[in-house]
């Protein structure tokens, strides 16, 4: 019997889903399997120890690390500033425009020296005002005089001759405050005396004056400006043989400077180093910088350092720390510019043992960590250690 060849089943739709999903499967394991490629395979860590041999040992200088005491030095910066005890700023006396200006800024000048002449209507009207009080208190005291000879005579009654005595006092009290704005507005002895004795005076410019003995540090006005009395500043007289260098201190250093500590300034011009003094540490910290200024006081010879100068300030702890110090030498440096030094172990080994640094005190640097009293570090020869650590 001739029969027909069966028909091969097709898979179902589910079937076939199932299929993929498992070749899906196996090619996702296939990717996550081990690669066998060396070149993506995790180098070796550098080895942390070395060892030499008798001979190149010899080469090395140790240095046994112990705990020492010091006195710690700050390096900051600081900006120099007038010594506002023997600096005074000169505001205009009187209002007007200046006419002519005497000084220019770095003049030295005498205490009372003329700095600026004004045109002030406040001056005039003052001389006016004392030669007016000067005439009216005059007169009242000799009406006073004569009313006191008269009750001596019964020529007028008590109450007459006291109400004469009164306006005469009240006139010398209106002459006396007259002459004191005078003085106060600085009108030259001349012009006074001249007034008291009933002569004539001369059109009087108004003077503005030095109140100070120094230096015209600062010239703030020109010809023609309009001042304000009592508001315009017009100068600044300054003694320049002293001045301040207001040093900044972060939250760390703070602890460690007092009051009276010394301190060096370097200007960064020429070898010009300059002794000074903390004088004062604020009380407030700087919102913005978080730091707190320390006022040096320094001489200023030859007048080197300028206000608004940049400095460098090195303030130098009278308080004593203490500290695992270790010479300069013994510090290296990483691949990442990291510190560290190599100590001495067993057998003629040397370990890299990595250090935080803390102030540097003179050719030594305080560790902060990494290290402890008694341990043995390479000083001299370090250089020779990392070298064959690299090989």
């Amino acid at each position: 019997m001739h029969t027909e060849p069966r028909r091969r089943a097709l898979p179902s739709g589910r079937a076939m889903i199932g299929a993929v999903v498992a070749a899906t499967c196996l090619a996702w394991l296939a990717g996550c399997s081990p690669k066998t490629d060396t070149s993506a395979q995790t180098a070796p860590p550098v080895a942390r120890e070395v060892t030499l041999t008798a001979d190149q040992q010899q080469h090395l200088r140790l240095y046994t690390v112990s705990t020492a005491g010091f006195r710690r030095t700050i390096d900051t910066t600081g900006v120099v500033d007038f010594d506002n005890d023997q600096a005074t700023s000169v505001l205009a006396p009187f209002s007007g425009p200046v006419t002519r200006l005497l000084v220019e800024a770095g003049d030295k000048v005498k205490k009372g020296q003329p700095l600026a002449e004004v045109e002030s209507p406040d001056f005039a009207a003052a001389i006016g005002t004392y030669a007016k009080a000067l005439a009216i208190a005059q007169t009242n005291r000799k009406l006073a005089d004569i009313d006191k000879d008269l009750l001596q005579h019964n020529g007028i009654s008590v109450r007459e001759e006291q109400q004469a005595q009164t306006d005469a006092v009240g006139a010398e009290a209106d002459r006396d405050a007259a002459l004191q704005t005078l003085r106060s507005l600085d009108v030259y002895a001349g012009a006074i005396a001249s007034i008291e004795h009933g002569r004539p005076v001369s059109r009087v410019q108004a003077v503005i004056r030095s109140p100070i003995a120094g230096t015209v540090a600062e010239k703030l006005i020109t010809p023609g400006q309009l001042l304000a009395a009592g508001t315009t500043p017009a100068f600044t007289i300054a003694d320049l043989s002293r001045v301040w260098v207001l040093a900044q201190l972060s939250a760390s250093e703070q602890g460690a400077v007092g009051v009276g500590d010394t301190a060096t300034i370097e200007t960064g011009v020429g070898a010009h180093s300059l002794p000074g003094t903390v004088a004062n540490i604020s009380a407030e910290v700087n919102p913005d910088t978080r730091a707190v200024t320390a006022r040096v006081a320094a001489a200023n010879p030859g007048g080197v350092l300028k206000k608004q100068m940049y400095v460098r300030v090195r303030i130098q702890a009278r308080a004593e720390s203490t500290g695992v110090l270790v010479p300069v030498s013994a510090i290296l440096r990483d691949d990442e510019n990291l510190p560290f030094v190599y100590a001495a172990q067993p057998a003629g080994a040397y370990a890299r043992r990595p250090v935080t640094l803390g102030d540097r005190v003179g050719d030594q640097f305080n560790i902060l960590s990494g290290l402890q009293g008694g341990e043995r570090i390479v000083v001299d020869g370090g250089l020779f250690v990392q070298f064959m650590q690299n090989q």
